[in-house]
């Protein structure tokens, strides 16, 4: 193996580490709101998960939430749990809390979803709009602040 395969190797192990331990700290994150009965749009939920996406974003972890949902996935692609757009990180939070068995079943019995899950899941709304119009922001943010930059 050549140098810059290892260096490239190396790295990758890095971005998945950096992944996990972003979506360790979110899951967290929401479980500690949920336990308090406070909603993430409110600080300090809200700064701290602003703090995530700004490190997922400094890591590389967020592609462009406007193609992230055209690629084809493979689970078992270990790629896809370095995808912290928002499609992709409510993709990992909604495998790892059991919810996309939970919305398939419900779906395919016609039932509701238990009340814990429909908790979880309006929590995953929460998160997955907030790191859209961040996504959207942070894209656009050197358009408004370029030199000569300005509405007319």
């Amino acid at each position: 193996m050549s140098d810059y395969e290892q260096r490239e190797q190396a790295f990758g192990e890095i971005r998945r580490t950096v992944a996990r331990d972003i979506l360790r700290g979110i899951d967290g994150l929401i479980n500690d709101a949920q336990s308090a009965t406070k909603p993430l749009e409110v600080d300090p939920y809200r700064a701290r998960l602003f703090e995530f996406f700004v490190t997922a974003d400094g890591a590389g972890l967020i592609v462009d939430d406007s193609t992230a949902g055209m690629r084809d996935r493979d689970e078992d692609d270990p790629a896809d749990e370095q995808d912290l757009s928002a499609d992709g990180l409510c993709r990992l939070l909604a495998q790892r809390w059991g919810l996309d068995m939970a919305a398939r079943e419900s779906a395919a019995l016609q039932t509701r979803l238990p009340k814990e899950q429909l908790e979880r899941m309006r929590l995953l709304w929460s998160v997955m709009r907030m790191w859209m119009e961040w996504s959207y922001a942070w894209r656009r943010w050197a358009e408004f602040h370029e030199e000569g930059a300005g509405i007319e």
